[in-house]
């Protein structure tokens, strides 16, 4: 029998840090009934939008991802009005809208440029408190359903009303996905649904590496998940600021053995970056912001 992808990154003890899939901005659009291993072109969706929504975020940091409502989904059409939840995740600041629309294809006037830079969508108003998004796209892996529904089960419990069933997130080996919006934090792993830091992989907002810086500053700090900031400061090393104060860290990316990132597919070889805080923190000099994330591609 083949071992499930998630399986075996659990059992190889694959690092979750520096994992979190990149997107400075969300689009959640509610699509019920099935999802295939595309959704936005794979689903009940209209394919000319979903196509048209996969071509205009290619080379964006602009992710757009189906949801539906916990429970039982009956296969059927919505051709009435649907939600959907636009977050942008920073760097700087995030936000959540939450709107109403009648047609899919309303999302093709959106400028997913401006969006990236932080500028409202104008769908509806903010919302105040947190969502969260949960993959259980079956068809995609089938450790997203194994793992997923279970968790949004846990989730929807305690936070009824927040938490949604979401098409594909990145990383279906580390299943179930979570996805915290507007914040950016993705969770994974056994511990997921707990959204601690130790199930934490990374604020999509930041590239792998500094994905990592922020989450060991997070760690020595004992603090739960939080935006910092995160700055360059020359190869393999990155400083860290929270409240006046700043922790250099040094990144290493290190090859990680062949393992499956997908149910079925071959394994390919990975990278995992592993971040050591030098010391403790210091006063930090006043300086304009210069953001890692601002300065290399995310993965």
């Amino acid at each position: 029998m083949t071992l499930r992808c998630s399986a075996v990154a659990r059992a190889g003890g694959e690092p979750l840090a520096g994992t979190a899939p990149h997107a400075r901005a969300w689009v959640a659009l509610e699509q019920p009934g099935p999802w295939g291993p595309q959704a936005l072109t794979s689903s009940h969706l209209d394919a000319a939008v979903g196509a048209a929504l996969v071509q205009r975020t290619a080379g964006l940091p602009v992710t757009v991802v189906l949801i539906r409502r916990p429970g039982r989904h009956a296969d059927h059409r919505l051709p009435g009005p649907r939600t959907v939840l636009v977050a942008h995740s920073g760097p700087a600041s995030s936000w959540l809208e939450r709107g109403t629309i009648e047609d899919p294809a309303v999302l093709l006037d959106l400028d997913l440029v401006a969006l990236a830079d932080g500028a409202r969508a104008g769908l509806g108003p903010l919302e105040a408190e947190p969502v969260l998004l949960v993959c259980t796209n079956s068809r995609r892996d089938t450790c997203c359903a194994l793992h997923g529904r279970p968790a949004v089960d846990e989730l929807a419990a305690a936070r009824p009303g927040r938490v949604w069933e979401s098409s594909h997130l990145g990383g279906h080996r580390f299943a179930p996905t979570v996805l915290s919006l507007p914040d950016g934090f993705v969770y994974g792993g056994p511990r997921a649904a707990t959204l601690g830091l130790g199930a934490c992989r990374g604020r999509s907002a930041l590239p792998p590496p500094a994905q990592a810086a922020e989450l060991a500053v997070l760690l020595a700090l004992g603090s739960a998940p939080r935006p910092l900031t995160v700055e360059d400061a020359g190869p393999g090393r990155l400083v860290v600021h929270d409240a006046g104060h700043a922790w250099p860290v040094r990144v290493h990316t290190e090859a990680l053995a062949s393992r499956p990132e997908s149910c079925g597919k071959p394994p390919v070889p990975g990278l995992t970056h592993r971040a050591v805080v030098d010391g403790g923190p210091s006063r930090a000099t006043p300086r304009p912001e210069r953001h890692a994330q601002d300065r290399q591609p995310g993965g």
